[in-house]
Order: structure tokens, then sequence, then C-alpha cells
């Protein structure tokens, strides 16, 4: 009898394992369906890495009672490959060539800080001189405020700045670079306050493009991205709570990604219009890297994360949303080196991305 329910409980156990590899499968690839018909599901990626600890979880149990049938969690993580890669890669670190490109994008949250203490500017500033990046990308760059430290701190590093702003107002995204900037132009699409912006920058041997994003915001209160972590964290104990919780912020992210959906359609065809150029795309896409909206602006482009990063790069340092939602982009003519997420400054809401990059073929 004791035999005969221990079986049966492993059983169990095994279906619930081959169900959180079924369901970690198609959250993986949920990026696939248009938010345009499918807005809810398609963001169903954001809870991947809930489903990866799970598998893990089962992973562990089965070499502890039953080592046989670890090949069910292992099984899992094999057909998971590309989402689990897209989600944490892991590569083999390479010498970044010295005379690679160093490229800083970073969604700096207005320069006002999280506090909006008096010092956070002149910290956000002090970071990028450091950094001393050739060319940094920011979102929500409101600098005219600033404009004196900026000038004071990054101007004579950066000789060459631009700023795009949004058709009616609200957002804007600068480019600070030590090389020339030839022009500029915003990528029309539909925003109250989001934009995507092309900068044409004069290399030594080549013109860069260079198209800077801040996509449609979660549209997420302080309240409900509070409420969404604990959500993730379990922290929310009572059913009804937790229902309506659910089902507030899943169509509060449902409608912010239906949005996202055309300004992404719309930055890829500028991409496509501009084939064959050298190109940086990057900035603060406000979706993971399953998602419909990285996966449209990406295609034919590499992924530089992915393609020289380790480990999950989360990018957005509040309130639960474990994903990495700033990338950098590039063309494939030039390779990616030493992608990373610098977590070592905290005042912004996002950690920068920074990445190298090195043309294949010199012209």
């Amino acid at each position: 009898m004791i035999r005969q329910l221990k079986t049966f409980t492993l059983r169990l156990i095994a279906g619930a394992n081959v169900v959180t590899v079924v369901l970690m499968l198609m959250v993986g690839y949920s990026g696939h369906l248009n938010p345009d018909a499918h807005p809810m599901l398609s963001n169903a990626n954001l809870f991947f890495p809930v489903f990866m600890i799970v598998n893990f979880a089962f992973l562990v149990f089965w070499l502890l009672f039953k080592w046989r049938w670890v090949l069910i969690p292992l099984a899992g993580y094999v057909i998971c490959y590309v989402p689990m890669r897209q989600y944490t890669p892991f590569n083999i670190s390479r010498d970044t060539p010295r005379d690679a490109i160093k490229i800083l994008s970073y969604n700096v949250h207005g320069f006002s800080g999280l506090n909006s203490t008096d010092g956070t500017p002149r910290r956000l500033l002090s970071y990028i001189a450091v950094q001393d990046a050739d060319i940094v990308c920011l979102q929500e760059a409101h600098l005219s405020p600033y404009q004196a430290m900026v000038d004071s701190i990054l101007g004579e590093l950066y000789p060459h700045q631009e700023i795009v702003r949004a058709a009616e107002g609200g957002d804007c995204v600068a480019v600070l670079s030590k090389y020339p900037i030839l022009r500029k132009e915003r990528i029309e699409y539909p925003s109250r306050g989001n934009l995507s912006a092309a900068f044409y920058l004069k290399l030594p041997t080549d013109t860069l493009l260079v198209i800077n994003n801040h996509l449609e915001t979660t549209g997420l209160s302080p309240e409900d991205r509070s409420q969404f972590k604990s959500l993730v964290k379990g922290e929310l104990r009572d059913k009804q709570v937790v229902e309506e919780t659910s089902k507030l912020l899943i169509y509060k992210l449902a409608e912010a990604t239906a949005k996202r959906a055309p300004q992404a359609r719309a930055v890829a065809d500028y991409i496509k219009a501009h084939q064959g150029k050298p190109m940086i795309v990057c900035g603060d896409f406000n979706d993971g890297p399953q998602s419909y909206s990285l996966r449209t602006v990406a295609e034919g482009l590499t992924d530089c994360y992915v393609a020289s990063a380790n480990g999950p790069g989360i990018s957005y340092n509040r309130n639960g949303f474990f994903v990495r939602i700033d990338h950098i982009l590039c063309s494939d003519d030039l390779v990616p080196y030493n992608c990373r997420v610098d977590r070592k400054i905290k005042d912004s809401d996002h950690y920068p991305i920074i990445c190298w990059v090195k043309r294949s073929v010199e012209p």
C-alpha cells in the first residue's frame, strides 16, 4: 500500500513537471503572438523566469528522490533553449578590441532620481563621464533644466549633443557623441509621450545610424508596480485580492503591449528602409527579451546582450519586473563585445546597459 502510494505521488509530481515544461515552452514563445490580436497572452513571457525556477526545483527533487526522472526537467530546458538563451545567455568572454566603439544606453528618469535629491543629476552626469563611452543614448533625457551642469561635466567629453522630443510633448531622447552628428529625425508612430529617433553619426571611415528608443510605458502607477512585485513574490495571501490584482495588472500590461506593437513595427520599417548601413538600435523598450516588440525590431539585427553577455541582465530595478527591458542591437556588419547591465548605480529606476562594437570588415 505504501509503495503504491509512493508510486502514485511520484507520477503525480511527474505530471506536474510535464505541465510546467509545457507552460514554460508556451510562455517562452508567447512573444510570437501579435499583441493586436492577443494583447494579454503576448505578455505571458514576463512569467518565464518563474517557470524556469519551478522547473529547476523539479530537477533538484528528481536528483534527490528519483534521479532517472531528472530527464523531464532537463528535456524542458533543452526544448526551451531559445527563450532561455534570450532571457539568460551565457557566452565566453572575449577581449574587447582597442578600437571598438563603446555604447552606453541609459534611461535617466529625467535626471530627477527616485527620491528627487539635489545631488542626483550630478551623480548621473558624473557616472556618464566616468564611463567615457563613445556614444551615449539617453531616454527620459530632460537636459534643459540641467544644461549648465551638463556642459560643465560632459561638454568637453561630448562636443556633439542632440535631443529629439516627442511629437505631443512629454519624453525626449538624446545622443551625446564624440563623433559629429550629421542629422536627426523622429520616427513617426502613434504615442502621446514616447518616441524613437534616428541620429546619423560621422565616424572616421563611415556613417553610423543610431536609433534611440523609448517605447510605450507600462502605464502602471507606483501602487500597481508595488502590487505586481508582491504578486510575483507570492506575498498576497487573500485569494480575492490576488485575483483582482492579477486582472488589473494583466489588463494594463496588455493595453501597453498593444500600443507598443505598432511602434515596434514603425521602427522595424525604418530599419528595413536603411538596410546596408551600419547601425545601432538601443534604448528602453519597456518589453522583455522574448517580447513581440523586441523580436519585431530585432529582425535582421544582432541582440548584443544575447550574443556577448552573461546572466539575465535585469535592467529595471523596481517592483518585481525581473526582466531586461533595455536593449542594444546592432547590424550584422558590427560585432558586439562584452555587453553588460551595470547594476552599481541606482539613481534611476533603470540600470544602464553598455556594449562595445567593432566593424567586422572595415569599409
